[in-house]
């Protein structure tokens, strides 16, 4: 990627271009902090951010520069604004979930993501909005207020990441955390244009990222491209001795594999001899016209970029819709038993006795959706109904995942859409059954343990709205981020779709 002019507006540059501009010493990591900081306040009426840390911020940002005028050693990431969503712990700044049960909480501690960001020499300027306790698919379950997709914005950003999405699309800070227990970087990547990626479940460490499905949640990065994804990813992976699910996996060089060179390639066909899978349940109906034919198109990209398309099936991906909300709701309820009012976050201010007490804080500082999962759950759980839901689900759970050991024996990449439509209206679906059938393509992988990533392939435009961005799925073998990114990354250097910015945006 040629390094930017100065006179480039610092908002209109990836991370990787900011980076670039440091090390040329073209601008400070406080300039690009006051600019981020400038943007955030201007454009508060997207409701991406719940707390903004410009003090702190600065300070880092002055830390980082002085580190560089004295000729320290730097990290990956010195200087460069970002966010995390509030899922993360953070030391220094609240931690919410978006839910008023933690409204104000104040964790002792950083998450490792966070950590790893702050050692990467990294400036976290805030704390982003997201769904309560990371559940939801729209971004209109946060006790704060929803967050509206740039691009318009009577739309939703996808969720639960989609505060995450929204401060990248709307260029506030050019990379942020997220997370994705069905989806929530997928989804609202997609819908909002730009590029995320969920790991291998086991790559990133879930130390201090608030449990939502312990079996399914992921940390990732969101940016506007793969090659800045690759530079986040690089920060946050590893194993992690405080999390029993982080994998002993060594971490490979995400950016260097950018700019591999594939046997056979060429300049004009960079992608010979990658096999695409293309599942034929990812195509059938349910899927809007739009949606259809701009993912058919970058498939076609694929295939003149020297990939060969392969016909494959995926038999059990609708069945991934009940397996999830059987799995996740269930581990929900265990998860969030812990917010009973007696150690941290909310109490009710008036009660009988202790059990009033736990009926009270948790009936006030709770959501819908959250309460509905919890009661889900708890009834699946139940003696009775274990064996009829909860194992059986589990057992799914195993076929979802040979299904798709058994595509990779003849592919290597397996695309598709990522939601079946563009974004809707705000408040537009109270039906909670129909907004779970929205996640059917990002939740089989997920169920999996497998990595996947949404890219910007292109629009939808009518007369009852303006463009709206659409994005490819891509879903890799077991470890292999590597790879998606790559292909990834090929893709964005042929096309701009990932270059577009939401219109009326200043």
């Amino acid at each position: 990627m040629s390094t930017p002019t100065p006179t480039a507006p610092l908002h209109e540059l990836t991370l990787t271009q900011q980076s670039q501009l440091l090390a040329s010493g073209q601008t400070s990591s406080v300039a690009l902090t006051r600019h981020a900081l400038a943007r955030i306040e201007a454009h508060t009426a997207l409701g991406a951010f719940l707390h903004v840390g410009a003090e702190q911020a600065l300070a880092d940002a002055a830390a980082s520069d002085a580190r560089r005028a004295a000729g320290q050693t730097l990290g990956a990431l010195d200087g460069l604004p970002i966010a995390h969503k509030d899922i993360f712990v953070t030391q220094g700044m609240p931690t919410t979930a978006a839910s008023k049960m933690l409204k104000g909480y104040q964790s002792p501690f950083d998450a490792t993501v966070v950590a790893k960001f702050k050692a990467a020499g990294a400036v976290s300027v805030g704390k982003l909005n997201c769904d309560e306790f990371a559940m939801g698919g729209a971004n209109e379950n946060s006790a704060y207020g929803v967050t509206r997709n740039p691009w318009a914005t009577d739309r939703i950003p996808g969720g639960s990441s989609g505060a995450s999405a929204v401060a990248v699309a709307a260029r506030l800070v050019s990379g942020t955390t997220g997370t994705d227990t069905g989806g929530s970087i997928r989804q609202p990547a997609a819908l909002t244009g730009i590029t995320g990626i969920k790991p291998t479940y086991g790559r990133c460490s879930r130390y201090g990222m608030i449990a939502f499905a312990s079996s399914l949640d992921q940390a990732g990065p969101m940016a506007r491209t793969a090659e800045d994804c690759a530079l986040m990813l690089q920060a946050m992976s590893g194993f992690d001795e405080r999390d029993a699910t982080s994998a002993q996996q060594a971490v490979p060089d995400f950016l260097a594999a950018l700019h591999t060179t594939r046997q056979g390639a060429t300049a004009a066909q960079p992608l010979a001899g990658l096999r695409v899978g293309i599942p034929q349940e990812f195509f059938g109906d349910g899927v809007s016209a739009d949606v259809l034919a701009t993912t058919r198109a970058a498939l076609a990209q694929l295939q003149k970029m020297g990939a060969t398309l392969v016909d494959i099936s995926l038999p059990r991906t609708e069945l991934s819709i009940p397996v999830y909300y059987i799995i996740a709701p269930a581990e929900a309820s265990s998860n969030l038993s812990r917010f009973d009012g007696v150690k941290f976050g909310h109490r009710a201010a008036q009660y009988d006795d202790l059990t009033d007490m736990y009926r009270k804080t948790r009936a006030e500082g709770f959501g819908p959706e959250v309460k509905r999962r919890i009661m889900i759950g708890a009834y699946v759980l139940s003696h009775g109904y274990y064996d009829a839901y909860y194992l059986q689900a589990q057992k799914l759970r195993r076929m979802i995942a040979d299904d798709f050991q058994a595509a990779f024996k003849v592919c290597d990449v397996i695309a598709g859409p990522v939601s079946p439509s563009v974004a809707r209206k705000i408040g537009s679906q109270t039906d909670p059954v129909a907004e779970y059938l929205a996640d059917v393509f990002t939740l089989p992988a997920s169920l999996a343990g497998l990595p996947g990533m949404s890219l910007p392939c292109g629009f939808s435009e009518s007369g009852d709205h303006g463009p709206l961005p659409i994005g490819l799925q891509l879903i890799g073998n077991y470890w292999q981020e590597a790879g998606l990114l790559h292909t990834a990354h090929a893709f964005q250097q042929a096309t701009d779709w990932h270059k577009q910015t939401p219109t009326g945006l200043s």
